[in-house]
């Protein structure tokens, strides 16, 4: 298994998810911070796609989405 295949279990385990939920929420809040409340929607919604990109929403409870 090489580093990327770990890095992939990491990721789409609850603790991964979990972690990567709280640096998707602290770069929003950084971006909030630099750019301003009026871009709030935008960078919210561009946190989301992120996420759904990235995530496994297994924090959630919510089933994974199958494209």
């Amino acid at each position: 298994m090489g580093i990327f295949d770990k890095a992939k279990d990491a990721l789409n385990s609850d603790k991964g998810e979990q972690l990567s939920d709280s640096a998707l929420d602290k770069g929003a809040d950084l971006a909030k911070g630099k750019l301003g409340e009026d871009k709030a929607d935008k960078i919210d919604s561009a946190r989301d796609q992120l996420d759904d990109r990235i995530g496994n929403a297994g924090a959630e409870g919510a089933p994974e989405e199958q494209n």
